[in-house]
């Protein structure tokens, strides 16, 4: 992974740092460089910490930078950023592309943490016409499902892995996309998640007859 020292960056200040379910948090902080829907940045504390990127969330106009990411305990960085309070400092590279660019009528097809590279292009409207499927263990790990559900209505399925039945589809992702019966093969699809939901996903999609070049996959860790 590449250093703080092959990297340009700016320190900034903490505006917020706060918690939205067990162990995931939003961090804000001031926007000093534009950047495009989809993009991602690199965050630290000290340079003897690797750089971990992290996908905006905000809309392009907004003067802050918004960042979700989750804690875990084994990690490097992500204990240190929970304890980050207003006024504290940080280091944040510029923005740079991965997954910028989305055809019309896009169907997302997620994982836990793997909304995030998707919703600065929703909350941006660069998405239009998309179809949002979201899969999470619990109701409390649909980060932004108020948002969502203003903006996509039926159009934002969640899938939930560990639910009883009720309002939401009661499975994963991959279940969900094997049965369903809106599924359309001239749609593009985006997904985004661990390496085997990815890989599993995009198995199915094509068995059941989307081409491969209607396929795009980012892997999210």
């Amino acid at each position: 992974m590449t250093s703080w020292n092959e990297i340009p960056y700016d320190i900034q200040q903490v505006i917020s740092n706060t918690a939205i379910a067990p162990g995931a948090y939003i961090l804000k902080f001031k926007k000093n460089n534009p950047f495009i829907a989809g993009q991602v940045l690199a965050l630290g504390v000290t340079k003897d910490i690797e750089p971990r990127y992290y996908s905006i969330v905000s809309v392009e106009n907004d003067e802050l930078i918004s960042i979700l990411y989750t804690e875990r305990v084994e990690g490097k960085l992500t204990p240190t950023l929970s304890l980050l309070k207003p006024g504290d400092n940080i280091m944040v590279s510029k923005p740079f592309e991965t997954f910028t660019q989305v055809k019309p009528s896009p169907v997302f097809s997620v994982a836990g943490m793997g909304i995030v590279p998707f919703m600065s292009m929703l909350l941006s409207g660069k998405a239009k016409g998309a179809t949002l499927i979201h899969g999470a263990h619990y109701p409390k790990y649909f980060y932004y499902s108020n948002i969502l559900t203003n903006t996509l209505g039926v159009n934002y399925i969640r899938c939930c892995s560990r639910c009883q039945p009720g309002c939401l589809f009661v499975g994963r992702v991959t279940d969900f996309v094997k049965q369903w019966n809106d599924l359309d093969v001239n749609r593009p699809y985006y997904l985004c998640g661990s390496a085997e939901m990815v890989v599993e996903t995009r198995d199915i999609l094509i068995s059941r007859g989307v081409p491969v070049s209607n396929i795009n996959s980012e892997l999210y860790f």
